[in-house]
């Protein structure tokens, strides 16, 4: 729980605040963006909510934070906005909110379908996200881009008998009980609609996801720089090779997605031939970094 006693002072007069526990992941700036800034390396409160549409931005937020740093000073009951996850962002794919700090606040994803219902990357095990996902149908299959984004993922396998996929590369030993664990770095079919593609580079056995060739699931892989209007790839968090990485990257060329959709950095949705420029852009900026 947020601490008043511990308000950062870059926070704007007014009932909410962040706290100096604050591990500056971005995750309540991207979902309240009229609310949270980023103020020396913390988020803040910048403006106080505006509107209703705006304070029910930052008690999502509040909810979603990993470290409890986000709180107000008049205790608010938040019991109607925690059934909001998952929340539809397009169609049958929703983000989860209620991220998690062990991986530093890394975003979710869950995606409802008839075949099953699947979970991309580890969101908090809070009882209202899981309660509300055992509402639309429970879990089929639970996708894990990379070794750092794992957060709950036994508790959901326990809770949904789900079945986990993340490359042997990544395994360790938190995760030896993965189910799923492809070897090679050839494409898989993971079901009809549903591709695994992996993407070493950010770490050895990173994967993304390709969803009915729309949505494009990126981990750590690959995101869009609001500031810069581009998508771009973590230079200064490549654990495995920056190399591999700009060969990875070059191997998405092959496919077509509208969606991007990052566990850190923002999401975006172009048409299919501006994501392609996009990722061409992305490319040659990757082989100016080498």
């Amino acid at each position: 729980m947020a601490l008043l006693s511990r308000r950062l002072e870059s926070n704007a007069p007014g009932d909410f605040f962040v706290d100096d526990s604050c591990i500056n992941c971005d995750a309540c700036r991207q979902i309240a963006p009229g609310v949270f800034g980023e103020v020396d390396d913390q988020s803040a409160v910048v403006t106080q909510p505006r509107h209703a549409a705006e304070l029910l931005e930052a008690r999502k937020a509040l909810i979603s934070c990993p470290t409890a740093s986000i709180g107000t000073a008049d205790r608010r009951d938040l019991r109607a906005v925690s059934t909001l996850y998952p929340e539809v962002l397009d169609d049958d794919v929703h983000f989860c909110g209620y991220t998690s700090e062990s991986s530093f606040g890394a975003l979710s994803y869950f995606v409802r379908r008839v075949e099953g219902n699947l979970l991309i990357d580890s969101p908090r095990f809070a009882a209202p996200l899981v309660k509300r996902i055992d509402s639309l149908g429970g879990l089929d299959m639970m996708l894990l881009t990379h070794r750092d984004d794992v957060a709950d993922h036994a508790k959901f396998r326990e809770r949904f008998e789900c079945r986990r996929v993340l490359h042997r590369d990544d395994v360790s030993g938190g995760t030896a009980g993965v189910e799923l664990q492809p070897e090679n770095q050839d494409t898989l079919q993971l079901a009809s609609d549903l591709l695994l593609i992996p993407v070493p580079g950010h770490t050895k056995g990173h994967v993304v996801y390709l969803y009915q060739e729309k949505y494009l699931f990126t981990g750590d892989h690959l995101a869009w720089d609001e500031e810069k209007s581009r998508l771009y790839a973590f230079r200064g968090a490549c654990w495995y090779s920056w190399p591999a990485q700009i060969e990875s990257m070059k191997r998405l060329l092959n496919y077509r997605f509208e969606w991007v959709l990052p566990g850190h950095g923002r999401r975006m949705n172009l048409p299919v031939l501006r994501m392609r420029q996009e990722l061409e852009k992305c490319i040659v900026w990757m082989e100016t970094r080498r």
